[in-house]
């Protein structure tokens, strides 16, 4: 085994959902996970500190994601137009590994009160980073921390859509979320 493989952390990833999803969160070993990934346990903990981190291995990029294309946004946008603009930078992050793995991802979640757990804080995070760049906008804070909201939202919808759609790769993820933002703001304005 090589010490530092291309794909290693990819490897990991897949090999975990597939462990998680035959075997269940609770009986799948770290070691179990390297083995199936063809790397040693040391390359697994150099990745991640535990099994939980697996499945929110993409958490930071897609937060950093989010937070660019808000902050790139025209001066001009309002704040749900800047969270589109987060939504287009972040979906450019997930391709065909991505949208394979999200139905057993779901299933592993779903099976899990731990990965639940692990599932919502990941959420939390997401509107953080949101509300956070739209508040460096100067966008009033309840309108930030709900925009953020619905940007996570729309993004959780889009993702699932876009996982569970059998077009294959002719429909891109941004088109899916930007969709289920449209949705999201005129479901808002029928609130009133």
């Amino acid at each position: 085994m090589g010490r530092w493989e291309p794909g290693a952390r990819e490897r990991l990833v897949v090999a975990a959902v597939d462990l998680f999803t035959e075997q269940g969160y609770d009986a799948t070993t770290v070691t179990q996970i390297a083995e199936r990934a063809g790397v040693t346990k040391s390359t697994f903990f150099r990745h991640f500190p535990d099994k939980r981190e697996l499945l929110v291995a993409g958490q930071e990029t897609l937060s950093r994601l989010l937070s660019e294309g808000i902050a790139d946004a025209p001066g001009d946008a309002g704040p749900l137009e800047a969270v589109a603009a987060g939504l287009r930078r972040a979906s450019t992050a997930m391709g065909p590994m991505s949208r394979e793995l999200a139905p057993r991802l779901k299933a592993a979640v779903a099976a899990s009160t731990e990965l639940q757990e692990r599932d919502a804080l990941k959420t939390v995070s997401l509107a953080a980073a949101m509300t956070a760049a739209l508040l460096a906008r100067g966008v009033p804070d309840p309108t930030a921390a709900l925009a953020g909201e619905l940007g996570v939202l729309a993004f959780k919808r889009g993702y699932a859509e876009w996982a569970e759609d059998d077009r294959g790769a002719e429909g891109e993820l941004a088109g899916y979320t930007l969709a289920a933002l449209d949705e999201l703001r005129a479901a808002t304005a029928s609130l009133g």
